[in-house]
């Protein structure tokens, strides 16, 4: 198990990456800090789960080795959660129903919950918000997730029908984004963002993977070319992690 304290703040916040990229964790501290001002942190990364989470298989061999490894640290101690995986994660359910931490109502998050979160309070009624991710697998697995989010959160499983615009994929896994050649990532997030903006009316896209954290400039610059800049600079990128931080936090702080 690797647990590293990279800061100090107020309150004790564990991420959580599910899979075995540590480079991919070590990404995440400084959009983390620069996202909070009132917490600590302290980064998980399992050695044991494989090194990208590219399908639901992958998910749950993930969760086992991450509740094998955090059933043998002092994870209870701390008072927030975020999951850094992109995914409907079974991690998030699993801390959830751990006595200790719904008993004390301890918040936790995935960052795909959080993102539905933040599309939510950042959309117009008539605008709409959509995902761009990883393999095309993520098409349909993020589709179902919005659904099973919609019902748990909202109630109704048709809530996010008039809002969700879908999810467009760019065919790399979430290694693919920082080993990849530059030229070939920045030209498939564009591929995908252009195909989410042209269904009309997405005034917000998720970046739908821990590994795309930092990657919003080249999101932006194809939603301008594609909407032209006045539109363009109107569409609201959605960090996952950032908005995880952000939940995490107004919950602290009730």
């Amino acid at each position: 198990m690797s647990l590293s304290n990279k800061h100090n703040r107020h309150h004790r916040v564990l991420v959580i990456n599910p899979n075995s990229t540590e480079s991919m964790t070590d990404s995440l501290v400084d959009l983390i800090v620069s996202s909070s001002n009132k917490s600590t942190f302290r980064y998980f990364t399992n050695p044991t789960s494989p090194p990208s989470i590219n399908n639901a298989a992958d998910g749950e061999l993930s969760t086992q080795n991450c509740i094998q490894a955090l059933s043998d640290s002092d994870y209870l101690g701390y008072e927030g959660f975020l999951v850094a995986c992109y995914s409907d994660h079974p991690l998030v359910a699993w801390l959830k129903s751990q006595p200790a931490i719904e008993q004390k109502k301890k918040p936790v998050t995935g960052i795909f919950e959080a993102s539905i979160w933040k599309s939510l309070n950042v959309i117009s009624k008539q605008a709409k918000f959509g995902i761009v991710s990883t393999g095309k697998v993520w098409e349909d697995l993020l589709s179902k997730a919005v659904v099973k989010y919609s019902k748990e959160e909202l109630g109704k499983e048709s809530a996010l029908k008039d809002v969700f615009a879908g999810v467009e994929t760019t065919g790399l896994n979430a290694t693919d984004l920082h080993d990849a050649p530059a030229e070939e990532v920045k030209q498939k997030m564009k591929e995908a963002t252009k195909r989410l903006a042209r269904k009309g009316d997405v005034r917000a896209v998720c970046l739908g993977c821990a590994g795309m954290a930092g990657m919003d400039v080249m999101v932006r610059e194809a939603l301008i070319e594609e909407l032209g800049r006045e539109e363009g600079e109107a569409v609201h990128i959605v960090d996952g992690v950032k908005a995880g931080v952000e939940w995490l936090e107004q919950k602290l702080s009730m």
